[in-house]
């Protein structure tokens, strides 16, 4: 998160009009510049009886029918976020007509794995019961995560048993994007991390690359170029689970952009700073391509890639 709003920061400082803004929180200024006109906002629904276990669901406005439904789960390393603070990314989708759910979940050193992703399960779950409250389709459901939170979309989406507890499976889920996630991260480097997964005694099973299996869920990840993430390498992570995937036959997107680190990765779905990378519109056109019409059944197919993005077998980062 310190990482997000020092970076945020340096590119704010270059927009007009932020001064006033950015002297109080540059995610304050992100999402004060973040239009919400085309979203109508709950706020603070509860998915558990825990006092992290809420969340906040961004609808569009205007739309004919229900809308394929984003649960988004954001990174800190697992020991912090708000789902205030990516206000911006809930009205990023909503205005592209779909249905976002920003999830808080619980943080170490209040839990560790495996209940965090125990929470961002029951997240889950709480979107295929409820959406249709809210407008969403929850046959057209997918979830979506940065950084740590792209871990927990990875695992939700491939680890069978944490859906199941809630009778679901991974087939429930149209699809699942991943940007700049940790997918295989063995041994840990990171200290803040260390703890969360019992450091040096870290399961295997922690890993979200040992759960690629024939059942697992269209992916679309997407990571900073070969050299622009200095806390997630792309390589490892974003390449290595895409290959894995593939070795199973699994459709998969995988896509690099080089004018974005880290944290400017997801920054760039906020309106202000979507010249840094067409990070929305891969988005966008995965979950059209995957979504499909309400009455259909999940896609099988992989998704093509937008024009902005690359192609899985594509190696070449995106300018």
């Amino acid at each position: 998160m310190t990482i997000l709003r020092t970076t945020v920061l340096g590119l704010l400082a270059a927009l007009p009009l932020t001064a006033g803004l950015i002297a109080c929180s540059p995610l304050t200024a992100i999402n004060a510049l973040s239009s919400g006109s085309a979203s109508q906002v709950t706020h603070g629904l509860a998915y558990g009886p825990l006092p992290r276990q809420k969340l906040d669901v961004y609808a569009p406005k205007v739309h004919a029918g229900p809308v394929p439904v984003v649960v988004f789960f954001y990174g800190g390393n697992w020991t912090s976020g708000e789902r205030a603070d990516y206000a911006f990314v809930g009205h990023a989708l909503a205005s592209r007509g779909y249905l976002a759910v920003i999830a808080d979940y619980r943080l170490y050193p209040d839990v560790h794995y495996p209940e965090i992703l125990q929470d961002a399960a029951r997240a889950v779950a709480w979107a295929a019961m409820e959406s249709s409250r809210h407008g969403g389709d929850p046959t057209r459901l997918f979830i979506m995560g940065h950084s740590a939170g792209a871990y927990n979309a990875a695992m939700v989406a491939l680890d069978a048993s944490l859906l199941a507890r809630h009778g679901m499976h991974p087939h429930d889920l149209r699809g699942w994007i991943g940007l700049a996630g940790p997918y295989d991260f063995l041994p840990i480097e990171n200290p803040t991390a260390r703890p969360v997964f019992f450091y040096p005694d870290t399961p295997l099973a922690s890993q979200p690359i040992h759960h690629v299996t024939a059942e697992a869920p269209p992916a679309l990840l997407i990571a900073p170029a070969p050299g622009k993430d200095k806390l997630v390498n792309p390589r490892r992570n974003t390449g290595g689970l895409a290959a894995a995937l593939r070795a199973q036959r699994r459709p998969v997107t995988e896509t690099y952009f080089d004018s974005v680190s880290h944290a400017t990765l997801v920054a760039s779905l906020a309106a202000p700073l979507r010249m840094l990378a067409p990070t929305l519109d891969a988005v966008s056109a995965f979950i059209d391509a995957q979504g499909g019409p309400a009455t259909a059944a999940p896609a099988t197919a992989a998704a093509p890639a937008h024009p902005a993005t690359l192609a899985l077998d594509e190696k070449t980062p995106v300018p």
